[in-house]
């Protein structure tokens, strides 16, 4: 029953409730007392009720309350009263009252206030804590507490409050499952339950399986997953501080390095440690190889600048800024008309054909055979045998001379200083040597010989076949005369000298060579020479398809 549920006072008599009480102003003597129920109090005419009557307060099993300003008590319990008989109140100060010391209700003594009303005690659970900090200095059972330190009370139990302690939070605790660790950091300075120092901001891992609850000054940045690593793949990690990593290695600020299964089959980051990527195996079969760039060398650091061969069968893994160059390549395998132009960048003992490389060396290595080349080689180029009939050749060009020949009837592979030379010739004579002559005899059409051209290879030797009962003439630039070749027939164009300057000029010589004769003559076709001749040539053809025997008195049919 509160002071809002009493009857109604009439005059001076106040009644009182068991359990109530109230305080009584002496305005002679200014000093305010308590009177407690059950009772009849009369008030005097030079008295005042300042208060109540108000219920008393009463505590709970496991409760407790806080009063602010309380009274003084002596060694007996029993409050104290100055001379006036005012009671002696501790200002400023607190008074928590627990359910033990309080069985009884009690009454507030004038100048008491209720800072915190009946509260239930805190409770810490197992694998739980309570942060407490204290705000005023206190000896806590012979240990020593400052204002603002801060401590645990760690489950299962109940916590009994004091003045000179306020509690900040309620921590319950971080559960560490297999392969997994929490990643904690300090607040200030501290002893680690391992009993490790830590400095304010250092960071470190606690990996025992179980419940983990952080003391006041640790706070839990993460839980952390450990990576799997497998037979086909390694964890790439970089130093981010100079430690000792967890298989005893020292790591300085920066370093690299993979962990590979044979070292641990799960890895948790330390953290001092960054992952960079995640590497997969290379493997090479018994027909592959490749350069690495940057290799390790046997005390684990990169040899920049380097370069280092490796055949297979092999599986590996490719270590911090290694490349591999041009990645995984085929061995060359080359048959008996195959071959590789390879060039050598740095000097080595060529054990092939036992002979010592210099830089800028080129060769040509033949088939049959797998080669694989050195480090000290670069591979320029694969060439293969060009097959040739007894009809049929090319134009080869030297690269160091510039100088042109023929090569005509066997089958021919370029040497490393040759290559294919391309013949240019006048469009007319290019005209002239796509055109089927016995079509074009039968149609005699500029349609026809525009649609029925092909493309010419211009590194092939020139050829022309001369039909039977047909004639072409050639001119002899050194004799300075012509001659008449009779079909059927084939005339192969040859170089006799060029340079490499004068390359798709008209203005070079040729040898025309007659398949029937053998017998090589310099010269040029005079029906190619310009589109008059060239059409005197058609006219003279004509003419001796219908009467050869006109061709020994006339050189053309016009004539």
């Amino acid at each position: 029953m509160s002071s809002k549920n009493l009857p109604a006072q009439m005059g001076p008599i106040y009644r009182i409730p068991p359990y109530y009480y109230l305080h009584v102003l002496d305005q002679n003597t200014s000093v305010t007392r308590l009177e407690i129920g059950p009772k009849k109090f009369f008030k005097q005419d030079n008295e005042t009720i300042v208060f109540g009557p108000d219920q008393m307060i009463t505590l709970a099993p496991r409760h407790f309350c806080v009063v602010e300003n309380p009274v003084v008590k002596n060694e007996n319990g029993q409050a104290q009263f100055d001379k006036n008989g005012q009671v002696k109140l501790s200002y400023g100060s607190l008074d928590v009252r627990l359910e033990q010391d309080y069985k009884e209700p009690f009454p507030l003594y004038p100048g008491e206030v209720l800072n915190q009303a009946p509260k239930l005690l805190k409770y810490a659970g197992a694998n739980s804590a309570l942060r407490l900090k204290a705000v005023l200095d206190f000896d806590d059972n012979g240990e020593q507490r400052k204002a603002g330190d801060e401590w645990l009370f760690e489950g299962p139990g109940t916590y009994t409050p004091r003045k000179e302690v306020s509690v900040e939070e309620h921590i319950s605790a971080t559960v560490i499952g297999t392969n997994q660790a929490v990643k904690l950091t300090a607040k200030k300075e501290l002893i680690d339950r391992t009993g490790q120092r830590r400095v304010a901001g250092e960071s470190w891992l606690v990996k025992q399986v179980g419940a983990y609850v952080p003391l006041a000054y640790e706070m839990v940045v993460s839980t952390e997953n450990a990576y799997v690593v497998t037979d086909k793949q390694a964890l790439h990690l970089r130093a981010l501080k100079t430690f000792i990593d967890d298989f005893g290695q020292t790591r300085n600020n920066g370093d690299e390095w993979l962990v590979t299964k044979e070292q641990t089959e799960t890895h948790i980051l330390n953290v001092y440690e960054q992952l960079v990527a995640i590497i997969d195996m290379k493997t090479l079969n018994s027909r592959q190889y490749c350069v690495i760039l940057n290799p390790f060398s046997s005390d684990g650091k990169n040899q920049f600048g380097k370069r280092k061969l490796v055949v297979g069968e092999k599986s590996f893994f490719l270590q911090p800024n290694e490349k591999m160059e041009k990645g995984i390549q085929d061995v060359f395998i080359l048959c008996g008309d195959e071959g590789v132009v390879v060039k050598c960048i740095e000097s080595f003992q060529d054990e092939i054909d036992n002979v010592i490389r210099v830089p800028g060396e080129q060769w040509v290595v033949r088939g049959p055979r797998e080669y694989i080349p050195p480090v000290q080689v670069e591979v320029l180029q694969k060439r293969k045998s060009i097959p040739l009939d007894e009809n049929e050749g090319i134009y080869v060009r030297n690269l160091m001379t510039g100088r042109v020949r023929a090569v005509i009837g066997n089958p021919y592979m370029l040497t490393q200083d040759e290559e294919l030379w391309e013949k240019e010739l006048p469009v007319g004579i290019e005209e002239f040597l796509r055109r089927d002559s016995l079509f074009e005899k039968s149609t005699r059409t500029s349609a026809t010989s525009s649609s029925q051209t092909t493309k010419r290879d211009k590194s092939k030797v020139v050829t022309y076949r001369v039909p039977q009962n047909q004639a072409v003439q050639v001119y002899d630039y050194k004799a300075k005369t012509p001659r008449i070749i009779f079909g059927p027939d084939c005339l192969l164009s040859l170089i006799t000298s060029t340079n490499a300057g004068l390359s798709g000029s008209n203005t070079h010589c040729r040898r025309w060579v007659s398949k029937s004769s053998r017998t090589p003559r310099h010269g040029h076709l005079i029906s190619a020479a310009s589109q008059t001749t060239k059409a005197r040539l058609q006219d003279s053809l004509s003419c001796l398809a219908r009467s050869p025997r006109r061709m020994f008195s006339s050189r053309h049919c016009g004539q």
